[in-house]
């Protein structure tokens, strides 16, 4: 089949990814233009371009989501007056551990963990907000395109492709058939959030890695819900630690954003040993616990979502600028483990590439040498400060929750540093153990309920997830055989453990065999899969764009 003829379509800046950190940088732009008009050199905020694989903006947003409001402040300092859809303020901050049993209240709650002054919000609506903000600014949205491949011109980046539409599953154009855009840019910013395909190109192409800590992951799980009043108070806020994640690190949280309506989820990092291991049956086991069951019986789960977090910290931030491009955000790794928030990284990093990019745009010069004062500028700020103080702390945790926490304690008391002024760790997928020297004990096992546990599907379809099917499949194995055979052998098939959304199955087979099957369509686009097989041979793209979930008041 012949490629088809692409439309090329020029503009000044380029934003790949619509989400807090993206839209930031847009609105920042726009607002740079707007307040120098004799000084932008005609730019407009019409030629800044956003692209989103989502169906709408904020479709794909999931976040705990407690928000500390100081990027938007510096954004939108009026934010509350001009209707920011914040649910509620934090009234209260608790910490439990929890045995099996049991649950021991923390009677002083961590700094780090508390959040006074701080709003739970529901991330999907306030980048909707965001987004509505920006297209009345004037800026170019355009949800359901999906960046498929950077382009470049030499060794300066140039743009992006967006992903054809209308090609059946074995590659055939489909009667509805549109071949993607060449958007090409003076200025590309990747913000694509956790593991960006876009920016994992980038990343090996530009070696931006090199010298810096391998990133780290945690697979976040989310349920909202309605319970009945009376139960927990408005704005309360609660962390937990301990079981079921025995000894591994992470933890829970329940966020009130009303007396009915719950967020709740279970952090999971991915550093984890036993292949086995099921970070969604932990979660399902977790609100099992004597006192989350009091809270939750009698109400229903509305909504679903899984995502993937950067927990890395400051030495895993690759080189974030190159010729013509910025990585900000969760792309970047923008995020305080210790605080487990990352929306006011996000934004601040965004509005500071903005910032770059206008005076890189007014001088007409977008080289790596003058686009590298965003790497200085970030590090200088606030940002570079708040991640610089917890430097160090996901890495303690490596060798258990006791010894991370003592690690922590100490890391807090030496403003970051801990016992070695750079920790490192090797990536999560370097953790997992083959069967045969694993613990032969049984792992997680849970049979669901249906009102207060789910499966995976029943999870998934809570997500609103939705795929075309005659697509091509949007997971890349580049070797089945391995699947089917070495990694049935050696690690039982981790992927279909791992994976939130039952992607990844096998089958059996009348020669007695299994065989990996894929249902793609379930997928809810956490990456956890491009990240956590261990043998790297699960690439994740960007399926047709408008396809995943939708994370609707999530």
């Amino acid at each position: 089949m012949n490629p088809a003829p692409r439309e090329a379509i020029e503009c000044d800046v380029l934003i790949a990814g619509g989400g807090p950190a993206g839209l930031s940088c847009a609105i920042r732009l726009a607002d740079l233009i707007k307040s120098h008009p004799n000084q932008g050199g005609g730019l407009s905020a019409e030629n800044i371009f956003v692209i989103e694989k989502a169906p709408e903006i904020g479709a794909h947003c999931l976040s705990g989501a407690l928000l500390d409001p100081r990027a938007l402040r510096e954004l939108i300092p009026d934010f509350e007056a001009q209707g920011a859809p914040l649910e509620t303020l934090v009234t209260s901050d608790a910490v439990y551990y929890f045995t099996s049993g049991r649950q021991f209240k923390l009677p002083i709650t961590p700094p780090f963990l508390r959040n006074h002054g701080h709003y739970a919000v529901s991330l999907n609506k306030l980048v909707k907000w965001l987004g509505a903000r920006a297209e009345r600014a004037g800026i170019s949205l355009f949800p359901g395109f999906a960046g498929m491949e950077v382009l470049y011109e030499g060794n300066r980046v140039a743009g992006a492709r967006t992903g054809d539409k209308g090609i059946d599953r074995m590659g055939n154009r489909k009667t509805n058939f549109q071949p993607g855009y060449d958007i090409r840019a003076k200025i590309t910013v990747f913000a694509e959030g956790t593991h960006g395909s876009l920016t994992k190109q980038l990343r090996s192409r530009f070696k931006l890695d090199e010298g810096r800590n391998p990133q780290v992951f945690a697979l976040g799980l989310k349920e909202l819900w309605e319970i009945p009043a009376g139960r927990i108070k408005q704005g309360a806020v609660v962390h937990t630690a301990g079981w079921p994640l025995a000894g591994k690190f992470g933890g829970g949280f329940i966020y009130a954003l009303s007396e009915t309506l719950l967020s709740l989820g279970l952090v999971a990092g991915l550093d984890y040993e036993d292949p086995r291991f099921d970070p969604h049956t932990a979660f399902q086991q977790w609100k099992t616990h004597v006192w989350l069951r009091q809270l939750l019986t009698g109400g229903r789960m509305i909504r679903y979502g899984a995502k993937t977090i950067p927990e890395g910290g400051y030495f895993s931030v690759p080189a974030t600028a190159v010729n013509g491009a910025m990585i900000i955000g969760d792309s970047a790794g923008f995020l305080n483990s210790q605080r487990l928030k990352g929306i006011h990284l996000a934004m601040k990093s965004g509005m500071i590439a903005a910032e770059i990019a206008f005076g890189a745009l007014r001088a007409q010069d977008a080289s790596e040498s003058r686009l590298a004062a965003f790497e200085s500028a970030w590090k200088n700020s606030w940002v570079g400060r708040e991640l610089w103080r917890v430097r160090n702390y996901h890495q303690g945790f490596e060798h258990g929750f006791w010894r991370g926490a003592a690690s922590a304690a100490f890391q807090y008391i030496t403003g970051g540093r801990g016992v070695s002024p750079r920790k490192s760790a090797p990536p999560d997928y370097q953790h997992l153990r083959k069967l045969a020297d694993t613990d032969a004990h049984q792992p997680l096992a849970l049979k669901p309920d249906g009102s207060l546990t789910f499966d995976k599907l029943a999870d998934v379809y809570h997500s609103g997830t939705h795929h075309e099917e005659d697509q091509p499949p949007h997971l890349l194995i580049a070797d089945y055989n391995i699947c089917n055979d070495r990694c049935a052998r050696e690690y039982g098939n981790p992927c279909q453990h791992f994976c939130p959304a039952a992607v990844y199955e096998m089958e059996d087979q009348p020669d007695g065999g299994r065989r990996l099957k894929l249902n793609p369509s379930n997928c809810v686009h956490c990456k956890t899969c491009d990240i956590e097989d261990p043998y790297q041979i699960i690439t994740w793209v960007c399926p047709e764009g408008g396809g995943g979930p939708r994370y609707d008041g999530m």
